[in-house]
């Protein structure tokens, strides 16, 4: 009951620290947990939509037509392992035009009008396929831009958009094609299906290429590498993709979204402990003649360390809490952008939930680990009577720093102070610096649209998501950035106060006491700002292909600058209200 009495009461004091915390942990925990549950909800997503569909175990594609290509399909129904099959059937290749003009790669798969015991599109809209009608794949008809009743063109002729389906027997869109024409590799395409004699009419009156498929339903799914295995050689020139692949297929649209998420949950949790860190260190007289205190009346070392971590502690478990709900609500839309694949995204994973926790708890105890320490450590007596640090004299700093204009010199002064936090600033910036260069740099890469001949008409959507998630872990970066240089100002001029109410009765004004803050912090994140130029580039390079672009110097440069910029705007609201206070009353409260 002491305990909880305690943090209550030092949470009403210290609300902006607490709401820091809290904030911090949130947006670090929910990062981390939508990262590390993205392949587990595609392949959940996968499974419901293959239940829905009587996805197929096997789907046999040959790259030609023809009677001995029929009869060797047709022979895989006969191997004791099947137990259900579909087709062959005919897989047509063409182009695919909406109302707006927007041409796309399409395969027509030609399908009975009622749908058999294995690869039961799953119709989400509209009816299935009629003669002289179509039905388009539901990610690449969100991708079109096209529903229900709209007309399409195919390869010159023109059909109405009859319904609208998914199926778990093709990736996600855009690789719906599976191979390409004559077996050889395939391009971004789309999927449609129409009935077996319009998509035979289709293929022979505009002289399409065509490939055969077939879908196959083991005796056991499980044991599907067997299968193709025991059934590949020199003499049926068959390809097979099983379910797994197909599964595996789906994330490949998320592969950079993991690591960028994952890595921008380390960079948030570390700008976290930096600002929290600062603010407990600037916490630390007071928490040190707290401790002093409850040693007075009785405490235990054990106690005091019980109190004083158990504020952050709670704090973090109840942002931790909010950040995996966060990410329950998410994570459905960040892990199927395609709307390829029908289903209820499940909860989190118990290895993520547990990360998540260890992350907020470390957050938590890195930030307050080293005044806990010292404050558990100080003597009774010394407790009681600390005063504020006293720095070292240092003669040649202070010779050097009267040569100097008076905003800089009291800046270089204020930064002296503090050495290691001007070292967690540097930090700071250097993280925001590393995520905006890694953001501009994925900007820069050339990238090939979905379209007709990789036109950017339809967009590629695994760039798209990448964008998107780097862009929004890039923002909360520099929002927390600029909380922590907030409070990193208001800290540094509130212990400063005495030495800044001096400077003012020796002549400083002001203007200039309020421009040596801001000083002290662009000191601080200068060498930050420019090591995180080359560190985000170097990250970048970590997660690309050997042939990436590196963005212009001057996109660089300006983002170094604008870091810079930004840091001066926000430091000078904290500075100047700091400056602005009475000088009698920073030295009578500093006195008493």
């Amino acid at each position: 009951m002491l305990i909880v009495r305690l943090v209550l009461a030092d949470l009403r004091r210290h609300k902006v620290q607490a709401m820091m915390l809290l904030l911090a942990v949130i947006v670090a925990t929910a990062t981390m947990a939508l990262g590390l549950s993205l392949r587990g909800v595609s392949d959940a997503l996968y499974e419901q939509t293959r239940a829905a569909t009587a996805g197929p175990d096997v789907v046999a594609l040959s790259g030609g037509t023809g009677h001995a290509v029929t009869s060797a399909l047709a022979s895989l129904a006969d191997a004791p392992d099947v137990v259900a099959h579909h087709g062959p059937y005919r897989v047509v290749y063409a182009n695919l035009t909406n109302r707006d003009s927007k041409s796309s790669p399409v395969v027509v798969q030609g399908f009975a009008e009622k749908p058999g015991a294995v690869n039961r599109p799953l119709v989400t809209s509209g009816q299935w396929v009629r003669t002289g009608g179509t039905v388009l794949e539901r990610g690449f008809a969100t991708a079109l831009g096209v529903g229900v009743g709209d007309r399409v063109t195919i390869a010159g002729r023109s059909y109405p958009v009859v319904g609208i389906a998914v199926t778990a027997a093709t990736s996600i869109y855009p690789w719906a094609a599976q191979i390409g024409p004559n077996g050889g590799p395939s391009d971004s395409s789309g999927l449609a299906w129409m009935t077996r004699s319009d998509a035979r009419t289709l293929a022979l009156s505009q002289h399409l290429p065509v490939t055969s498929a077939m879908d196959l339903k083991l005796r056991d799914p499980a044991a599907t590498e067997t299968f193709i295995d025991a059934r590949r050689g020199p003499t049926l020139m068959v390809n097979f993709h099983s379910w797994q692949f197909t599964a595996q297929q789906d994330t490949v649209i998320l592969r950079n979204s993991q690591p960028i998420l994952v890595i921008g949950s380390w960079l948030l949790s570390f700008l976290a402990v930096t600002g929290v860190a600062a603010l407990a260190s600037g916490r630390a007289v007071e928490q040190t003649r707290r401790a002093g205190l409850l040693k007075a009346v009785g405490a235990t070392p054990g106690l005091i360390a019980a109190v004083l971590l158990t504020e952050y502690l709670a704090l973090a478990l109840v942002g931790d809490a909010l950040g995996l709900v966060i990410a329950r609500l998410t994570v459905p839309a960040i892990a199927s952008p395609t709307a390829s694949r029908i289903g209820d995204a499940v909860g989190l994973g118990g290895a993520t939930v547990a990360t998540a926790t260890v992350l907020a708890v470390a957050v938590a105890v890195l930030s307050t680990l080293r005044p806990t320490l010292r404050a558990m450590r100080t003597a009774t007596v010394t407790a009681l009577s600390a005063t504020a640090h006293q720095p070292r004299h240092r003669p040649w700093l202070t010779a050097l720093s009267a040569l100097l204009p008076t905003p800089l010199l009291l800046g270089l002064r204020l930064m002296a102070r503090r050495p290691g936090r001007a070292v967690l600033q540097a930090c700071s910036t250097a993280t925001t610096v590393i995520s905006i260069v890694a953001l501009l740099s994925l900007y820069a890469q050339p990238e090939r649209g979905y379209g007709l001949n990789g036109s950017s008409a339809l967009p590629n959507l695994r760039g798209e998501q990448d964008r998107r998630l780097l862009l929004a872990v890039t923002i909360l970066l520099i929002a927390l950035a600029i909380v922590n240089t907030i409070t990193l100002t208001w800290t540094t001029a509130m212990e400063a106060r005495a030495n800044t109410a001096i400077a003012r009765t020796l002549g400083a004004t002001p203007g200039q006491i309020s421009a040596g803050l801001s000083t002290a912090q662009l000191l601080a994140n200068l060498p930050g700002a420019i090591i995180g130029a080359p560190l985000g580039i170097g990250l970048f390079a970590l997660f690309s292909a050997r042939n990436w672009t590196a963005p212009p110097s001057s996109w660089l440069l300006g983002a170094v600058l604008a870091t810079l910029l930004t840091t001066a705007a926000f430091t000078v609201l904290p500075a100047r209200l700091a400056a602005r206070r009475p000088v009698a009353q920073a030295l009578s409260a500093e006195t008493a």
